[in-house]
């Protein structure tokens, strides 16, 4: 710990002795300042899977799908137990199908045996000869190797033939050795600095020269998978079950074992591709950049299937990746996160928008998002006011008049979801057609108007959601239709909350399940539950919301009263440390409100920052508030979530993990989808024990290794998702709020040298 960490947290703890005696003194010091850092957007590498899957090929279910090239023609071929396949169609999120290769009809009625590259160009094997149609197909070597699986060119059109066992070296027409391989072959490798051949075998590696007798074991070792020669051919770097090693070519002497650290240690195929290591194993691939950053891509967000089988370098620096259920072109694609912004708005409002509302969609076939359908949710007003503020914040940093009106719809949706039902100031959940509803029927009421129900049980997660994107609009919305709505609906939800005593009362006349503000209930919960601060937390920042754009005195009135009678300061203070299990002796309620780390809690939390600081009272007011959102902010640093980081700038921190909110924005995935994603499984990670922040490890993975989630999520959950990738969801709350709020806090630049006048091909519907 440094000593202004030291200092910052000693100075949380003498407040809290003292704040009792008077709520409204100066806070204690708080770290220095520093300048705010800033982001100036450049172009990154953005990773996309194009997928082609084997559907209709025969034979059906067992496909031998087991070897891969790409040739200097950036044509792709796969051999298989169905003969030369290639892929056909295929763009991001939509799969497309390998298909039997026909353009070279020699080819067709051929046995081949096998597939490879010499000089970059195809060449086949058969039960009889190596051939090619390159080089004016003058490439045609007899090998009488019926049963032929694996070959490879040495110095100038002389090839070494093997079916395992059995091996012929050829040149042209001539045999210039024959003989046995020491053990089982599974790969080879010709090496042009040393002229020789390396042979990986069941017992080892051997080495092969021209005019040597038989191959001469040089490397023995049970269990090899797999090996690759490096580009400058100074190392090979060898596979096993259990990770991989690497050998100095000319001594043999290993220069490492990585048998540890790694995604998966059993690995079937290696690549040197660019600069980069890429392993192929029985749980995906991952590779490793020459500075050590290991990146893994798995599940069917990236491969069709996690077993790999084969690897090669595509067009364009890409990777295809073949395994057991079809091929993957892993491609990576320059650019700007304002480019990467202007692809996921696409998404949203393409295929993201019911009823204005920010919606996900559902009953996806096999991932595939043009065959979804857009549901209810019971957090349909939480996630459209998400979507809303960073449409809100869009248009502040941008001008743009699409933002603007993308925040019209959106708002005349929050609106209807007051309007629907006949309680004054009271949010609908959601709301539907009648008799299309798909969520819990139980919750749904009829509206007065024939055609429609609303959904009832409104939370107080939909309440600070609505309040923070009307305080938003207001603030930052110049129209003046659209900001007098905002400010019109802020003022109905809370006069509905105080004139019902700080409670949400529903159509039977009760409080809702959770919208509960009073201090009898708040404060009936033990200091040490989280919902006693995030109540106290959220109500003082929505009246203080409420007071600010109305001028009405009874919202100023009451939190003060809050604050000061209630101790509500005091709740919405409490460092994060102290926030654990409740007692055994504490009520049942209680102890089930505190079992463990409430995620949803968080993002209420800090949708409600934006009006607690910004918004506050006095500078008093505003000084303390930044110490409890610095203390929350703290807790959540390991997280590295970028709308928590960006939130906490508004309080003006030099340091509030600038990069690792890029870093987040950056490698958030494309592909939305909900697919299955498992990491527990993992060699490369470490393990915690259980705790109350349930943070599974002891850093946190990148989100394109993790399940897709909201904010609400524990982004330490390391498996998650469906098979069938059956969801996909929207952009809206989860990349474009941090985003387009770091271009309005001017902490993120607008791309830099790039105008974003369309989206890539690839990206295209």
């Amino acid at each position: 710990m440094t000593m202004n960490q030291f200092n910052y947290r000693l100075a949380i703890w003498l407040s809290m002795i003292f704040s009792h005696h008077d709520l409204m003194a100066a806070p204690p010091a708080y770290p220095p300042r520093r300048a705010h850092t800033h982001y100036r957007d450049s172009a990154f590498m953005q990773p996309v899977s194009i997928q082609y899957g084997v559907e209709g090929l025969p034979p059906a279910g067992s496909l031998g799908l087991s070897q891969l090239a790409c040739d200097r023609n950036q044509v792709v071929q796969v051999f298989s137990s169905a003969g030369l396949l290639i892929p056909s169609g295929g763009r991001f999120l939509h799969p497309g199908r390998l298909v039997p290769y026909r353009a070279y009809a020699p080819l067709l009625d051929r046995p081949l045996k096998c597939l490879g590259l010499y000089r970059s160009q195809f060449v086949y094997a058969d039960d009889r000869v190596l051939l090619s149609n390159a080089w004016a197909g003058k490439l045609y070597t007899p090998h009488s190797l019926a049963e032929a699986k694996l070959f490879c060119g040495g110095e100038d059109f002389d090839f070494l033939v093997s079916d395992g066992i059995s091996c012929r070296y050829l040149r042209d027409s001539t045999l210039l050795w024959e003989g046995r391989a020491l053990d089982s072959l599974k790969a080879m490798v010709f090496d042009h600095t040393l002229n020789c051949f390396w042979l990986l075998g069941s017992r080892g590696i051997s080495r092969y020269r021209r005019g040597d007798p038989a191959p001469r074991l040089v490397y023995e070792k049970q269990g090899l998978t797999c090996f690759a020669l490096s580009g400058d051919e100074r190392q090979l770097a060898v596979g096993t079950h259990e990770g991989y090693f690497r050998l100095d070519t000319k001594t043999l002497l290993p220069l490492g074992d990585f048998s540890r650290r790694l995604p998966c240690p059993d690995i079937t195929v290696i690549r040197e591709i660019g600069t980069d290591w890429w392993f192929g194993t029985m749980s995906g691939v991952f590779r490793i950049s020459p500075a050590g950053e290991v990146s893994y891509y798995a599940s069917r967000r990236w491969l069709p299937s996690d077993s790999v089988i084969d690897m090669t370098e595509g067009p364009d620096h890409s990777v295809y990746v073949l395994t057991r259920r079809g091929l993957a072109a892993i491609l990576f694609r320059a650019m700007t996160l304002e480019e990467k912004a202007l692809y996921y708005e696409y998404q949203v409002r393409s295929r993201h928008i019911r009823l204005g509302l920010n919606a996900s969609l559902y009953h996806l076939k096999n991932g595939d998002p043009d065959t979804g359908s857009l549901v209810d949710s019971d957090n349909d007003g939480l996630w459209t006011s998400m979507y809303l503020g960073a449409e809100v914040f869009r248009y502040a940093a941008t001008r743009s008049r699409e933002a603007l009106e993308n925040c019209r719809e959106s708002l005349d949706a929050l609106e209807r979801l007051y309007t629907l039902n006949s309680l004054k100031g009271f949010p609908s959940r959601s709301m539907e057609r009648r008799g299309y509803a798909v969520s819990d029927t139980r919750e749904w009421q009829h509206a007065s108007h024939p055609q429609w129900d609303w959904k009832s049980t409104t939370s107080s997660d939909e309440a600070i959601g609505h309040m923070f994107a009307f305080g938003v609009i207001a603030e930052l919305i110049d129209e003046p239709s659209i900001r007098g709505k905002a400010i019109s609906l802020m003022d109905a939800l809370m006069q509905h909350i105080v004139d019902n005593d700080l409670y949400m009362i529903d159509w039977n006349g009760k409080p809702t399940l959770w919208g509960k503000w009073n201090p009898a209930y708040v404060n009936a919960r033990p200091k040490n539950v989280g919902d006693r601060k995030i109540n106290s937390s959220n109500i003082i920042s929505m009246l203080q919301t409420a007071y600010h754009f109305t001028g009405r005195e009874i919202y100023r009135k009451k939190a003060v009263e809050l604050l000061n009678k209630y101790g509500y300061l005091e709740n919405l203070m409490r460092p994060m440390k102290e926030i654990g299990y409740a007692a055994d002796s504490a009520d049942l309620l209680s102890r089930q409100l505190s079992e463990g780390w409430n995620h949803s809690d968080d993002e209420m939390y800090f949708l409600g920052y934006w009006g607690l600081y910004r918004y506050a009272f006095s500078d008093t007011l505003k000084n303390k508030y930044r110490w409890a959102i610095l203390d929350h902010w703290q807790a959540e640093r390991p997280e590295k979530e970028a709308a928590w980081n960006l939130f906490t700038a508004i309080t003006g921190p030099g340091d509030f993990d600038l990069e690792a909110s890029v870093w987040y924005l950056k490698k958030y995935p494309l592909d939305l989808v909900d697919w299955k994603v498992s990491n527990s499984h993992r060699k490369d990670i470490d393990f915690l024990p259980p705790n109350f922040r349930g943070q599974t490890i002891s850093e946190v993975l990148p989100p394109d290794e993790l399940p897709v989630n909201r904010h609400n999520s524990n982004r330490f959950d390391l498996d998650g998702g469906d098979e069938k990738g059956g969801s996909e969801y929207s952009a809206g709350d989860i990349w474009l709020l941090p985003y387009w709020m770091g271009r309005y806090l001017r902490v993120i630049s607008a791309g830099a040298g790039r105008v974003p006048a369309q989206l890539p091909d690839l990206l295209l519907p």
